[in-house]
Formats: structure tokens, sequence, C-alpha cells
């Protein structure tokens, strides 16, 4: 139940990221205005995270998870008023857009928090696959609806239909009971202090953000700059530019729920550390092809081949921390691994923006592949250690004999 609804809510996600994307791009025709407003919505993760993984060892988590749903909503409703009524200023955009990201900021490690209220130990992996699929499914379907609702209808109705889509989660969890929080206590400053100490002294949680740190620096910046691309292909209007974000937003999640459904058959025949580390060694390749793609359906194709071995990448060090996070500090534990996502992707994006603004975002895309290919080489050749505490963590989907006692209560990762 719960799975679908976050599939409804996404849906509207997406409509929502691809159309503000295209409106930015369109009114400034500067690369570096859509990754501004991509690392709004994001880089409170890597700011308020901590906060919210504190707060979600202690409190109810299914009535935060609903108000924050519903105050995102509010804020999207906001925004398409203010886009209707012709206040679309980039800097009025970029505000709300990060006041929205501030929320699923502090509410994303309550929703993540509560997988073992919902699957059996043994199913994280498929379920995280599945998520991941959901999570992609909406960016299949939302992107091409956006493309159609803008083109029909204009830029505001996109953002009504977010608004209305939040309220699916917030219906779904009228029917889903989940068990309390651990009920940590104390300062809310040392509860962080203590996650973070949990985090950093587990070897493979370590390693799993140090990885996420990495790849979202250099790789995931590609998401924020597809509608630099699609302007760069396509040399158009505003319609132009957002049918073929669309277009590319929609091959990117494609790819992406192809990787969720063969990731699991995959990782129970040849090993989960295995697939991460071929996926970890496909990437660069992946992106260095969807770089020098010089037509909008070769960079479609190359980014459906991205989109398959990103979320396998992601999917794979999400896991790692899902299996050796301490249960007691599970909440605060994966918010850390999701600072070091939410705060690399947008410094990423922020500083590949202007690069693509000067030496084109195809070269920026390559040179960025590159680097993550070299950083590979020398993990795999110089830190055997660091590779090993990613592989060996997830060899048979066990946790340390420390922590064998905790990871038997509540806690986990849902996306």
């Amino acid at each position: 139940m719960l799975w679908t609804a976050s599939l409804v809510s996404n849906v509207g996600t997406w409509m929502q990221t691809v159309a503000v994307g295209a409106l930015v791009i369109s009114r400034t025709g500067q690369a570096s205005w859509a990754v501004l407003v991509a690392a709004g919505a994001f880089l409170p993760i890597g700011l308020l995270s901590p906060v919210g993984g504190a707060m979600a060892d202690r409190l109810p988590r299914r009535p935060v998870i609903a108000a924050g749903n519903l105050l995102q909503g509010i804020v999207a409703a906001v925004i398409g008023w203010l886009i209707a009524t012709g206040h679309d200023a980039p800097y009025e955009l970029l505000a709300l857009v990060t006041g929205q990201g501030a929320v699923a900021a502090l509410i994303g490690p309550f929703s993540q928090a509560i997988l073992p209220d919902l699957v059996p130990r043994s199913e994280f992996l498929a379920a995280s696959s599945l998520n991941s699929a959901q999570w992609n499914a909406g960016r299949i379907i939302g992107p091409a609806l956006a493309g159609a609702t803008v083109a029909a209808f204009g830029f505001p109705a996109s953002f009504a239909a977010n608004a209305v889509s939040f309220l699916a989660v917030v219906a779904a969890l009228a029917f889903i009971r989940l068990s309390p929080p651990p009920g940590s206590t104390g300062p809310l400053l040392r509860a962080m202090r203590d996650g973070l100490r949990a985090a950093w002294t587990q070897s493979s949680c370590r390693a799993a953000m140090i990885s996420i740190g990495v790849v979202a620096f250099l790789a995931a910046p590609f998401i924020a700059l597809v509608p630099a691309v699609a302007l760069s292909l396509t040399q158009g209007g505003a319609a132009q530019v957002a049918a073929a974000t669309a277009a590319l937003t929609t091959a990117q999640g494609a790819g992406a729920v192809a990787g969720a459904l063969c990731l699991p058959p995959l990782a129970l025949r040849f090993g989960r550390g295995r697939v991460l580390r071929w996926s970890l060694a496909l990437l660069p390749l992946a992106l260095a092809g969807y770089g020098t793609a010089r037509s909008l359906w070769l960079a479609v194709t190359a980014l459906f081949v991205v989109g398959m071995v990103y979320m396998s990448v992601l999917s794979g060090l999400q896991t790692v921390a899902q299996l050796q996070a301490p249960a007691a500090y599970r909440g605060r534990v994966l918010s850390f691994f999701l600072v070091a996502l939410g705060v690399a992707y947008p410094l990423g994006s922020l500083a590949q923006g202007p690069v693509a603004n000067h030496l084109g975002v195809g070269w920026t895309t390559v040179g960025a592949a590159l680097l993550l290919g070299v950083i590979c080489l020398a993990a795999r050749w110089r830190w055997p250690g660091f590779v090993r505490a990613l592989a060996d963590s997830q060899a048979d989907g066990t946790v340390p004999a420390a922590h064998a006692g905790a990871a038997t209560t509540a806690g986990g990762v849902a996306r």
C-alpha cells in the first residue's frame, strides 16, 4: 500500500522536477541555474538529515511522515500559484524549492527507518531495489506527463498535480501500523554525535559513506545537468526543452527500473559484493558514452544505460548501510549516509554547472567520468581493505557479531 502511494507521489514529484528545470533554463539559458535549482532541492538533505535522523530515533514516525508530506504539498501549490500569476523569478523558485527540500530532508530518515516494519530482514536488498524501481517508475511516468501537461495547460498544472499527489502517501499511512522508535534520550546534538561515531567506527558503513560521496560528487550531477543537455541538443523554445528534458529523464528512469528488476537475481547468482564492484567499474564508462552523444536519441539510449548502472551502485551502497547500521542508531547512521549523498551531489552539480557553461555539458560529463574511473582504479589497487569492507558486508546479508543482537530489532531503510 505504501509502495503504491509513494509511486503516485513520485510521479507528481518528477512532474515538478522536469517542469521547474525546463522553466528555469528556458528563462535564463544558463546551465548554472538548472543546477542551482536542483541543488536547492537536494542540499538540505546534507544539512538537515542528521537532525531528522536523531528525531527519527525518538519520535513516532507515522505522524511526522504524514505532516511532512502535507507541508511539501502546500509548498508545491504555492509554487504553482506564483507561476500562474507571473511571479516566476528564478530566485523565488529557488527559495521555495529549497524550502520543500528542507522538509523532505527532515522526514527522510523517518521514511527510511520503517523498512523492518514492512519486510523481513532477508528481503532488504529486494525491497530496496523495488523502492528504487518505484522511484524510477515515477521518473518514467512523471516526465512524460510533465511534457504533455506543460504543452497543453502550461507550467502551473505540473505543480498543482504534484501538490495533490502528496495526499496519496498521507492516505496510505492511515492504514499502516509501525513499531515505536527506539526512544533515544538526551540532547539532540549528543544524539547526532553518537550516531556519527557509530557510523564512522563501523568500517562497512564508513566505506559506504565515502563511496557514495565520491559517486555523488562526480557522477550524480548528470541528473542536474539533464535540462542543459536538452537545451544543447534542441536549441528550441521552452516547450521543446521541456519535451527533451522529459525524454532524457524518462530514459534514465526506465534504465533504473530495468536495473532494479535485474539486481536481485544478479546478486543471488554472483553475490552482492561482486555486482557492486562491477557496477562501480561500469559507471564511468556509461557516463562517458552519455557525454559524447551528439543527438537526442543517442543521448536517450546512453542515459538508459547510465540509469541502470547508477541505480545498481546506489542500491548496493545503500544496502551496505542497511545491513551494517546498529538498530539503536539506525535512523542516525542512515541520516549520515544521506549527508554524504546530499552534500556531495549539489556541490558536484554547482561545480560542474559553471564548467558546463564554458566547456560544454558533454565535455564536463566525460571529464567527471574519467576522474571517477581513476579513483575507482586507485581504490582497487591502493586500498584493497576499503573495497573488501564494501564487498564483505554484502556477502551473506549478516552483520558483525557486535551488532547481531541489536540487528534483530526495528530499523532499516525504505528507499
